[in-house]
């Protein structure tokens, strides 16, 4: 099953334009990357725009890219949908929400700052992590994080990680561990075995 999440940020290339960042606004679900309904989406054009280019979609199953089209706020996949889904998660996921403190680290200019951010992780596996967070004065997390110091309330207690950033889209950020403590670590194996 191929889930499109709503609030998730898609970008849409267009040839001799700058990237398109559009916001689901529905959740959108197929058995196949070629069977998901035409996505409601929140972009920068008016109605009657038209625009073709190749999509980045992030779902559920991983990240692929398919042709599409973006017409009166709704994107469509056209053409010769893509065969496979090109990164998948090799570890296996324990879904859930575990409540996440923590501070993000951003790469700008002139350096880098900190920033607290709250919120709850959606699932976890041996090798990273999904956090939906933001900061306390914001909806959504903001751009360039590279790494975050999470204290997430796990079922054994407190587990304390680095996460550096594999993907960030609004206020959800996907990201593998940089460092965690070995006994975390170990009782996070065993709780990730124990999934089924």
């Amino acid at each position: 099953m191929v889930t499109v999440p709503a609030g998730s940020t898609l970008v849409l290339r267009c040839p001799g334009e700058q990237p398109l960042a559009l916001i689901a606004l529905a959740e959108v679900s197929a058995a196949f990357v070629a069977e998901l309904p035409p996505i409601p989406v929140l972009g920068p054009d008016g109605p009657g725009s038209r625009r073709f280019g190749i999509l980045e979609l992030v779902s559920s199953a991983g990240v692929t890219w398919v042709e599409a089209e973006l017409r009166d706020g709704t994107l469509t996949a056209t053409g010769a949908p893509p065969t496979d889904v090109v990164q998948r998660r090799g570890a296996v996921r324990r879904p859930g929400m575990y409540a996440a403190t923590g501070t993000a680290e951003l790469d700008t200019e002139p350096g880098r700052r900190l920033v607290a951010v709250s919120g709850h992780v959606e699932d976890v596996s041996t090798t990273g992590l999904l956090l939906r967070a933001a900061p306390a004065d914001s909806l959504h997390l903001p751009p360039g994080i590279v790494r975050t110091l999470l204290h997430i309330s796990m079922p054994w207690g407190d587990m304390a990680a680095t996460v550096a950033t594999v993907d960030q889209r609004a206020d959800q950020l996907r990201g593998t561990y940089e460092w965690m403590d070995p006994a975390d670590e170990a009782s996070l194996r065993a709780f990730c075995a124990n999934s089924g």
